[in-house]
C-alpha cells in the first residue's frame, strides 16, 4: 500500500511528521485549531460531533479505526471537524457492526487526516502550551509554513451558524409521550435527541429561531443543545434564551449551558486546552455523588459572573463550573455531556430531571 508523506506545522512553528489519510485537502493543506481527545473508543461519534467544527482532533489512544464505522453511530449527518490526527490507523476493521473503514469514511465526507504521528508528543505539547491553530497535509513543508498565516483558532468565530440545520426536524418519541420539547439546534448530537425522545416528543429548530416563534409552538420545555466555537461570538441566541426564561422550562447542555449563562449576564473564558474526553470526574454538589462524565468544550462559564443561581456541579480536576440552576425561573445548565456518546452513563438522570422540571416537580 502506497504511503503519502504529510506533516503538521503548529502556529508556534513546531513540526510533526506522518502520512496522509482520508481526503486530500485543497492545495494539499488543511487548517484548524488543534485539540486532543482522550477517549478509548467512540472515534466515529467524536469525529461526527458538530461541536468539533473548526478543530483538528488528535486522538491520544494509539490505535484508531479498529472496529470500523457504521451509519447508526453518526452524531450528525456529516463531520464538521477540520481534520483528524492518529498514531496508528487500523487497516482492517473487525466488528460485526462495521459497514466500512474509517479511512474511506473520512474520504467520503471530505475530511483530511494524518496518521503515523507521535501523538504523545503532540498531546504533551498542546497540554503545556494550550490548543493552537495549525496546518497539516501532504504539501511541502515550505508551503505548510506559508499557510500558517491564514490558520486561525475558534476565538471570535460564530461556528454555531455554520452547523445549525436550517430545516429543523420533528422526531418520533416514546409511545404515550405527553411532553412537547422544542430543541434549539446549536450543533445538536443524535444521541442527545434519542435521550430527549425518552421523555417527550421533540421538535428541532435552527439556532436562528426567535423566542416568539418557539413559544408559538407551545412547548412544555425548551432544550438548548451543544455546539461549536466561542460562546461570546454566538449571535442572537442569548437574547432568545433571555426572552424564554420564565415563560417555559429551559435545559442547556454544553454550548446550551453557556448560552443560558450568557443570557443571565454571565461571562465565559477559554480553557488552556479544553476538556475533551470520556473520564472527567464531576461532583453533583446537591447529592455529593461523583460522576464520571463525557466532555467536549474549549470554553467555560465564569461562576463568579453569575447571579441568582445555585452551582450544582463542579469539575474535580480543575474546579471549573459544570452545572447550575436558576433560583427564580425553571432553568438549568450542564457543561458536560450526560448523553455520553461515547462515554459513561452516570449522568443520564439529568434528562429525567428536565422532565421533572417540566412537570413542575423541581430541577
Amino acid at each position: 500500500m502506497s504511503v503519502t508523506p504529510a506533516a503538521i506545522v503548529l502556529a508556534d512553528g513546531t513540526l510533526f511528521e506522518g502520512e496522509a489519510i482520508g481526503a486530500t485537502p485543497s492545495g494539499g493543506v488543511a487548517s484548524g485549531e488543534f485539540v486532543f481527545n482522550t477517549v478509548l473508543s467512540g472515534y466515529q461519534e467524536v469525529i461526527s460531533d458538530p461541536s468539533y467544527a473548526g478543530q483538528v482532533i488528535t486522538f491520544t489512544y494509539p490505535h484508531i479505526g479498529n472496529y470500523g464505522v457504521n451509519a447508526e453511530d453518526n452524531e450528525s449527518s456529516r463531520p464538521h471537524c477540520s481534520g483528524v490526527v492518529v498514531r496508528e490507523l487500523a487497516r482492517r476493521p473487525s466488528n460485526h457492526r462495521s459497514e466500512g473503514g474509517l479511512d474511506a469514511w473520512l474520504t467520503t465526507h471530505g475530511i483530511a487526516g494524518i496518521a503515523g504521528v507521535d501523538t504523545r508528543r503532540l498531546t504533551r505539547h498542546l497540554r503545556d502550551l494550550g490548543a493552537m491553530p495549525g496546518v497539516f497535509g501532504p504539501a511541502p513543508e515550505a508551503e505548510l509554513r506559508a499557510a500558517l498565516a491564514t490558520a486561525s483558532g475558534t476565538d471570535g468565530h460564530d461556528l454555531v451558524a455554520d452547523v445549525s440545520d436550517p430545516a429543523g426536524a420533528t422526531l418520533a418519541s416514546s409511545s404515550g409521550a405527553t411532553r412537547h420539547i422544542v430543541a434549539v439546534d446549536l450543533g445538536i448530537k443524535t444521541t442527545i435527541l434519542r435521550n430527549l425522545a425518552t421523555i417527550g416528543s421533540v421538535q428541532v429548530v435552527p439556532a436562528s429561531t426567535s423566542a416568539a416563534d418557539i413559544l408559538a409552538m407551545h412547548p412544555d420545555g425548551v432544550f438548548l443543545s451543544n455546539g461549536p466555537g466561542d460562546p461570546a461570538a454566538v449571535a442572537t441566541v442569548p437574547d432568545t434564551v433571555a426572552a424564554l426564561l420564565g415563560e417555559v422550562p429551559v435545559f442547556g447542555i454544553c454550548m446550551g449551558h453557556q448560552m443560558l449563562a450568557t443570557a443571565l449576564g454571565g461571562d465565559t473564558f477559554k480553557l488552556p486546552f479544553g476538556h475533551h474526553g470520556g473520564n472527567h470526574p464531576v461532583e453533583d454538589l446537591r447529592t455529593g455523588r461523583v460522576e464520571i462524565t463525557s466532555q467536549n468544550h474549549n470554553y467555560c462559564v465564569d461562576a463568579d459572573s453569575l447571579a441568582g443561581v445555585e452551582v450544582t456541579h463542579r469539575n474535580l480536576n480543575d474546579g471549573t463550573l459544570e452545572g447550575f440552576r436558576c433560583l427564580e425561573v425553571p432553568a438549568f445548565g450542564i457543561q458536560y455531556h450526560p448523553e455520553a456518546g461515547p462515554g459513561p452513563h452516570d449522568s443520564r438522570y439529568l434528562f429525567d430531571r428536565f422532565a421533572e422540571m417540566i412537570d413542575g416537580e423541581g430541577a
